[in-house]
């Protein structure tokens, strides 16, 4: 099995990119194949509609990540919570693929917050990241607040109360992610998923 673990924030060593590397650990230990791809540093420029003209200078960005996006059978998508918002860049992805990378494949939302926060971003991204590449986010997600004193590889950093909670949580949600990628599997191989009369969502 081979998931995605997407860092959503825009910055270099940030709590986000921390909590997918740990994502990370715990999927590999568990013998999942489990690949970052982080949006620190902002590698991918605003969308416009060249994308859709087959601009080579799109083709050559996208086409790698692309094709590790559409051998995933899951993701996890980590995002902090900016000004009660996901960060512009995560908003962008969300443009740049659709059905052959993201349609009915399984998805963790992460929501981070460096206080008590951390909610909106789970409700922006149930709301408006799905339409029409129809990514399918589980019912179940996890935020993760005071981020800063848990999940920290230096145990003195670490809340031991909430640290073990997280910990445990996460394992058990990353469970149902793969139950749902396996289940989802023979679903994407049948018949009648796409019809390109209806290739967007309502």
């Amino acid at each position: 099995m081979q998931f995605t673990i997407i860092s959503g924030s825009h910055r270099h060593n940030s709590q986000s990119e921390k909590v997918a590397n740990y994502v990370q650990t715990v999927l590999s230990a568990q013998g999942t194949q489990a690949d970052i791809f982080s949006l620190a540093g902002n590698p991918l420029p605003l969308w416009d509609e060249s994308i859709w003209e087959g601009n080579p200078k799109w083709q050559q960005l996208l086409d790698p990540l692309s094709a590790q996006l559409a051998a995933s059978q899951g993701f996890v998508i980590v995002t902090p919570e900016w000004h009660g918002q996901v960060p512009s860049g995560l908003k962008n992805f969300f443009l740049m693929w659709g059905r052959n990378e993201l349609a009915h494949k399984p998805a963790l939302i992460i929501a981070v917050s460096s206080s008590t926060g951390g909610a909106y971003p789970v409700a922006e991204l149930r709301m408006s990241s799905y339409k029409n590449n129809r990514i399918c986010y589980l019912p179940e997600h996890i935020i993760i607040r005071e981020v800063t004193q848990v999940l920290n590889e230096d145990a003195t950093m670490n809340t031991p109360e909430a640290d073990r909670y997280y910990r445990q949580r996460i394992q058990w949600a990353l469970g149902i992610l793969e139950r749902y990628a396996q289940a989802l599997a023979p679903l994407r191989a049948g018949d009648g998923l796409f019809n390109e009369e209806f290739r967007n969502g309502m």
